[in-house]
C-alpha cells in the first residue's frame, strides 16, 4: 500500500497557517464583538473570547500591545479590536492576535445580568437576615448539576474523602443552554422529596453564556422558595451569579461547595478525641470534689460524737417538759382564784335581796311611765289633735277646709275646719 499520498495533521495545520498568514485581507482585520472569558495573565497578556450573537473566536492581546490601551477588559464589554488573523498550531484553531483594541459600550447579557440583580435585590430575595445556616454535619446532601462532567465527580470525591458517613443524592439537571433553566427549577422543587439536609447547585467553568441559567429569574426564585438550605457552586473564582447573591451561601467552585457542606472527617475525630479529654476530666474533677466534701462531712464533730445530738435534744425535751407543767400549774392557780372571787360575792350569798331591789326599781320605773304616758294625759280629758298623721299644737297651722282628726280617750273623730 503506497502511504506517500497521507500526511500528518502537523503538516495540514502548518499548511492552513501559512495560507492564513500570506492573505492580505486577514493580515489586519477589524472587528467588533462581546468579550466574554477574559483572563488577564501574570505576564500582561489578556486571553479572552470575542462573540456576536451567532459566533466566537478567540483572541489574545500581548503585553507589548496590552500597555497602551486605557482601559480594563472584563467580560460584557463590547470592543473594537485591531489585529490579524491566524492558526495556533498546538490545537490547529484559527484567532485573532489583537494590536489595538477600544470600548464599544457594554454586551447585553451583562446589561440584562445588571437590570435583574437590582430588580431582585429590591424585593429581598438578597437579603442576608432571611439565610438559612448550612448544618455542620449534614445525613444527606443533594446535588443537582450535570450527571457528568467534573463538577459531579468532584463534589462526591470531596464529600467521599472528607466525611464518607454523609449519602450523596444526584438530582441530574442541565446546566447549558436554552432548557437549562427550566431543568434546574424542575430539580429544585424536586428535592423536597428526599429528606436533605443541604442541596448544591452549580457546575463547572465556563464561558458566561454557558453559565447564563445561573442568572434566569425562575432559577433565583425557585432558590429563594427553597426550604432546604442552598450552596450556589457555579464554577467561576471571580465573577458572582445571580444564583450566588440568592443561595444561603455562595462556593467559588463544585470542591469549594463539598468542602462547605460537610465537615473535615479528621477535624470531627479530633473534636470528638478533645471531648473525651475534657469529659474524662470533668468526671475526675467531680469525683476529687465529691470525695472532699464526704471527708468533710465525715470530720465533722457531730458525726465522730452522734450521743451529743441526742443529748441536746433530750435536754431540750426536759425543759420544755418543764415549761408545760409550770404554766398548767399558772392557769388551775388563776381559774381557783376567779372561782373563788366569783363564790363569795353578795349575788351568790343573798340573791333575794338582789331581786327585790330589782323589783322595786322595775316599780318606780313603770310608775313614771304611767305619769308621761299620753293615754293618761287624755283619760284626765285632753284630747290630741292631728293634721296628716302631724300633731297640731298651734292654730296657725291649720286653714279652712283641713281635713283633722282628734283623738279621746275612747276613740277618734274626722273633722273639717270651718
Amino acid at each position: 500500500m503506497n502511504n506517500d499520498k497521507y500526511i500528518t495533521v502537523t503538516q495540514l495545520t502548518r499548511y492552513i497557517k501559512y495560507k492564513i498568514d500570506n492573505d492580505t485581507n486577514l493580515q489586519e482585520v477589524f472587528l467588533k464583538g462581546e468579550i466574554s472569558n477574559f483572563k488577564a495573565h501574570s505576564r500582561g497578556h489578556y486571553y479572552f473570547t470575542l462573540k456576536d450573537e451567532n459566533s466566537r473566536i478567540n483572541a489574545i492581546m500581548f503585553a507589548s500591545q496590552t500597555k497602551n490601551i486605557k482601559f480594563m477588559p472584563e467580560d460584557g464589554m463590547k470592543v473594537l479590536v485591531t489585529g490579524k488573523i491566524s492558526v495556533y498550531e498546538a490545537n490547529g484553531g484559527y484567532q485573532i492576535y489583537v494590536s489595538d483594541m477600544i470600548e464599544d459600550g457594554i454586551g447585553n447579557l451583562y446589561i440584562a445580568y445588571e437590570q435583574l440583580k437590582k430588580k431582585l435585590e429590591d424585593k429581598g430575595l438578597f437579603d442576608k437576615s432571611k439565610k438559612k445556616q448550612i448544618p455542620k454535619i449534614p445525613q444527606r446532601v443533594g446535588v443537582i448539576t450535570a450527571p457528568t462532567g467534573a463538577a459531579i465527580r468532584d463534589i462526591i470525591s470531596t464529600i467521599k474523602r472528607r466525611f464518607p458517613l454523609t449519602e450523596i443524592i444526584l438530582l441530574p439537571a442541565l446546566v447549558q443552554g436554552a432548557e437549562a433553566a427550566p431543568s434546574i427549577v424542575e430539580q429544585i422543587k424536586n428535592a423536597k422529596n428526599f429528606d436533605l439536609d443541604t442541596l448544591i447547585i452549580g457546575r463547572g467553568g465556563g464561558s458566561i453564556e454557558d453559565m447564563w441559567c445561573f442568572n434566569d429569574e425562575e432559577v433565583a426564585y425557585a432558590i429563594y422558595n427553597c426550604d432546604i438550605p442552598t450552596i450556589s457552586a457555579v464554577g467561576h473564582e471571580i465573577d458572582f451569579t445571580i444564583a450566588d447573591f440568592v443561595a444561603d451561601l455562595r462556593a467559588p467552585t463544585p470542591t469549594g461547595a463539598a468542602e462547605l457542606a460537610v465537615p473535615n472527617r479528621l477535624d470531627i475525630i479530633n473534636y470528638i478525641d478533645q471531648l473525651n479529654i475534657r469529659s474524662k476530666k470533668i468526671i475526675i474533677n467531680k469525683i476529687e470534689f465529691l470525695k472532699q466534701k464526704l471527708t468533710d462531712i465525715t470530720s465533722k464533730y457531730i458525726l465522730k460524737n452522734p450521743m451529743s445530738i441526742y443529748e441536746i435534744k433530750e435536754q431540750q425535751f426536759s425543759n420544755l417538759v418543764d415549761k408545760l407543767k409550770y404554766n398548767i400549774i399558772n392557769i388551775y392557780n388563776q381559774k381557783e382564784k376567779k372561782y373563788l372571787n366569783i363564790t363569795s360575792s353578795f349575788i351568790f350569798k343573798e340573791p333575794l335581796k338582789i331581786i327585790e331591789k330589782k323589783e322595786q326599781k322595775y316599780i318606780q320605773i313603770l310608775s313614771k311611765l304611767e305619769t308621761l304616758s299620753p293615754l293618761s294625759t287624755i283619760k284626765r280629758g285632753y284630747s290630741i289633735l292631728r293634721k296628716d298623721n302631724k300633731v297640731i299644737t298651734k292654730t296657725k297651722d291649720l286653714v279652712k277646709n283641713d281635713k283633722v282628726q282628734l283623738e279621746l280617750s275612747d276613740g277618734k273623730i274626722n273633722m273639717e275646719v270651718l
